[in-house]
């Protein structure tokens, strides 16, 4: 094993939302920063679907073998690179809402309160929304929490198929908005080019590529992290810093905490309250197609969200979900690797081709809550990791795609010349989607039912932080990203005052 000659102020695992925030925000105090990443650099129009033979492969999996309840294998769709999954997301950042942070009584069980409220990330969610180059416009959507400040640039106008729905739901009283979106010169704005990039550029910051972080070493009385071993090119190494960082995602943070084992840590790193691992949610996703009548663009950018039953409607007094239209599906990564959806396509329009189908589809995704269940876990068996998930919160979900289904057949009674009406071919995300996943090591002021206090600092171990979305004490029916680049940045800004 080679252990490297430098002491490091701080080491991140990681460089997506989470890790790539913060280390931009720790660059300038000129500490020595070390940023390990498991994947290499990848090219920018990689995160662009033009191709339609990308629908035929898994090039958005992992490398990874991972087993679901049953014991049965699979490939998680998850992206090692560096900039992490920001590099192939939509760009989509919507704060999480005042009620999201409170709890919530849902049909089947309660999503439980935050330790901190809406107001202690506000401040953090508008630095986010500067850093990140957020065009948005606030006002339109009834559920949108109040702004310190404007979204920093102009909403994204909608395609004009796109308008022409959100034209109809506004007639029918629904409230359409634009969706805030990070965008730069470049296309979507992501962690590497807005967060490890310009830390690079202007801080004492090594990023080491294609490191794959295997174990956290602790001094002999299990109080401090004090050396990261990492895989490098087939070599074992191990750096010495003095505060460590995980930003792995919240199911490989979980499972570094696990292997992390020692004989002060006998089930894993700050696993005293039994919680590493546990309560993992990762939303329930389905993504419906809407049949044009007329050809349309197969890759534009996802504009329109609706929330009208975010919290419910006349008929359902619990929350519901949201939904957002879901662009160009050949810019999709999801759709990428959803055949159900194009056997469904292929059976409503057969003889169409592949590129024929994307171009003649509106795909909307519907997104509902899941509810933290501590049998919902991480957990490892030898070198195996299992992911123990049921999802729950069914009948929300499932009142969600029906009420939308009813929204889209009054839009196309509106306009029907402008539809094929009639069916609705759709795909729920099977577990391989470890999209917006959380809450693998929920934070809070109580050790015995918390794995991080309220700076995302371990209970147990005084240097060792976690800035993913394993910190989550309950989901939302939101996309997380917003939330975890915030939270990043408030931790940066403990960061800063512990580094002095």
């Amino acid at each position: 094993m080679i252990v490297d000659d430098q002491q490091y102020d701080v080491i991140i695992i990681g460089t997506g939302a989470g890790g790539g925030t913060l280390v931009r925000k720790l660059a300038p105090t000129g500490k020595k920063i070390l940023i390990l990443e498991r994947g290499e650099f990848l090219a920018k129009e990689s995160s662009e679907l033009e191709d339609i033979e990308v629908f035929k492969k898994e090039q958005y999996h992992a490398p990874d073998q991972w087993y679901d309840t049953n014991g049965e294998p699979f490939s998680p769709q998850t992206n090692y690179s560096v900039g992490g999954n920001t590099k192939v997301y939509s760009g989509a950042l919507l704060r999480f809402r005042e009620r999201d942070f409170e709890e919530v009584q849902h049909q089947n069980g309660v999503s439980p309160a935050w330790p901190l409220r809406y107001q202690d990330f506000e401040p953090y969610y508008s630095e986010a929304e500067q850093l990140y180059q957020v065009h948005g416009k606030a006002g339109d959507d009834p559920t949108e929490p109040p702004h310190s400040q404007d979204f920093p640039f102009p909403e994204v106008a909608h395609e004009p198929h796109v308008q022409q729905v959100c034209d109809i739901l506004s007639k029918q009283g629904l409230n359409p908005a634009y969706l805030p979106l990070g965008l730069g010169d470049q296309g979507r704005t992501d962690s590497e080019d807005t967060g490890t990039t310009p830390a690079t550029n202007q801080g004492d910051v090594t990023l080491k590529t294609g490191a794959k972080v295997v174990s956290l070493h602790t001094n002999p009385s299990g109080s401090e992290v004090k050396a990261v071993q990492a895989e490098i090119g087939g070599q074992a190494y191990l750096f010495l810093g003095h505060i460590v960082v995980l930003a792995c995602g919240a199911i490989n943070s979980a499972a570094l905490l696990l292997r992390s084992q020692n004989e002060k840590h006998p089930n894993g790193l700050a696993n005293g309250s039994g919680l590493v691992g546990r309560n993992l949610m990762k939303q329930q996703i389905t993504v419906m197609v809407q049949l044009s009548a007329s050809t349309l663009p197969g890759s534009y950018q996802r504009t329109a969200y609706v929330n009208d039953f975010y919290w419910g409607d006349d008929n359902f007094d619990y929350p519901m979900g949201h939904i957002q239209n879901g662009g160009g599906i050949l810019q999709d990564v999801i759709f990428a690797e959803s055949p159900p959806v194009f056997s469904g396509l292929a059976k409503v329009l057969p003889g169409f081709g592949l590129r024929q189908l994307a171009t003649r589809s509106i795909s909307w995704w519907l997104q509902t809550e899941d509810l933290p269940d501590p049998n919902n876990r991480v957990r490892l068996a030898g070198e195996k990791l299992h992911l123990d998930y049921e999802p729950n919160n069914f009948e929300a979900h499932d009142r969600l795609v029906y009420r939308w289904i009813d929204v889209l057949k009054a839009v196309e009674s509106a306009a029907p010349s402008a539809f094929n009406r009639g069916t609705y071919p759709r795909s729920t995300m099977p577990i391989s989607v470890v999209a917006h996943q959380c809450g693998t090591c929920r934070f809070g002021e109580d050790a015995a039912t918390s794995v991080l206090d309220l700076h995302c600092r371990t209970h147990e171990i005084d240097n060792l932080y976690v800035v993913d979305s394993s910190f989550f004490p309950s989901n939302s029916s939101i996309s997380p990203g917003l939330t975890v680049i915030a939270n990043a940045l408030r931790v940066g800004d403990h960061l800063v005052q512990r580094l002095g």
